[in-house]
């Protein structure tokens, strides 16, 4: 294999377009996750890619193949479902040889290799039960296992930690990502768990409403997010709705100091994004528009601490980091909040009932 390829693919469930005109590359070894809330199409394009769903047009190509239509069963695609679709009647070494007896491999040699795979997913001690004695987390690997077993080409995963904890499923999530950087497999993982994305993916895919929003890297999908839609969705955000004014935007009665990109005209209307962990607190020396602002509200959550502000251009939140030496923040207190012109992103005014 030399990269999976979607040219223009596009899905219609009769007057309903699921999934608009979609142009992208999966390179060989990569990690890509599909990123965006319920309803976007991200489950119906690894449908798509699966062979489980016939595009409305556009092409599939794997290398130099064109697979649009190949059937499932013929694509040499792995893939593990939300719900994982064990055989309970079967142990756990004969649920991951299932696909290898089928395919016509001698029992012995099944078993074996089914062995190997186990002793792979950390499970090689667990052949003999039976799925009922699993864990969620077990339940998992042993899909993993199965798939891995038809020596796939593609990896799909389907929301696959979705019925997990929140603490198994962050293990997984590393644990995951460990094996697929150890095989080199080309996985796709579709999730509406941006942490899980950020955590696993080589390059992340957002999604919305059947289009493609944003493709990057994690890091350049969360510090230079496209669109507002992308910086509301990834990590989280501030948002003030304002004006350009003399190569500048006012916000309220706020002129604030940052130039908004060429393409945005004296009194175009914009909406500003601000990471929380971007602005200053008290800092004499931070650079930037300085704000008054009153302390409404305070929430720790573990290394970070969130002071909730009322300001001149709205509320806000700031995510201040704890240290050895705890300042206090009291309920009522009056304090200044510093935005440096690097952390706000200027994006145009969504429309009227569009999401950030």
């Amino acid at each position: 294999m030399s990269g999976l390829f979607l040219r223009n693919i596009r899905k219609d469930f009769g007057t309903v377009r699921a999934v608009e005109g979609i142009d992208l590359a999966f390179a060989e070894g990569e990690l890509t996750a599909l990123l965006g809330p319920s309803g976007c199409g991200k489950t119906t394009l690894l449908r798509m890619i699966a062979g489980l769903e016939e595009p409305t047009g556009g092409t599939i190509m794997l290398g130099e193949r064109d697979i649009s239509r190949l059937p499932a069963h013929k694509r040499r695609f792995g893939m593990v479902f939300q719900n994982f679709a064990l055989f309970p009647h079967l142990s756990v070494r004969e649920n991951v040889a299932y696909s290898l007896v089928i395919a016509g491999v001698a029992r012995g040699e099944a078993a074996a290799e089914a062995d190997r795979l186990l002793d792979l997913v950390q499970l090689g001690s667990f052949g003999d039960r039976r799925i009922g004695e699993l864990s969620g987390g077990q339940r998992q690997r042993v899909a993993i296992a199965r798939a891995l077993a038809q020596k796939p080409e593609v990896f799909l995963l389907d929301e696959p930690m979705s019925a997990l904890d929140a603490k198994l499923r962050e293990d997984m999530q590393v644990e995951l990502r460990m094996l697929q950087q150890r095989l080199g497999i080309t996985t796709i993982v579709v999730t509406h768990d941006q942490r899980e994305a950020m955590t696993m993916a080589d390059k992340i895919v957002v999604m919305s409403d059947g289009h493609v929003e944003q493709v990057g890297p994690p890091h350049e999908i969360y510090h230079q997010p496209k669109n507002a839609f992308v910086a509301d969705f990834i990590g989280k955000a501030n948002f003030f709705d304002g004006r350009v004014e003399g190569g500048q935007v006012r916000v309220g009665k706020t002129l604030l100091s940052v130039t908004p990109p060429a393409k945005f005209t004296n009194g175009s209307a914009v909406r500003i994004a601000c990471r929380p962990e971007k602005p200053y607190l008290d800092s004499a020396d931070a650079e930037g528009t300085r704000l008054q602002a009153r302390i409404t509200f305070v929430r720790d959550v573990g290394p970070v601490r969130d002071i909730h502000l009322e300001t001149d251009i709205g509320p806000m939140v700031v995510e201040y980091a704890l240290g050895e030496t705890d300042r206090a923040f009291r309920l009522g207190d009056t304090t200044q909040v510093t935005l440096p012109p690097a952390a706000l992103h200027v994006f145009p005014e969504p429309p009227e009932g569009a999401a950030a």
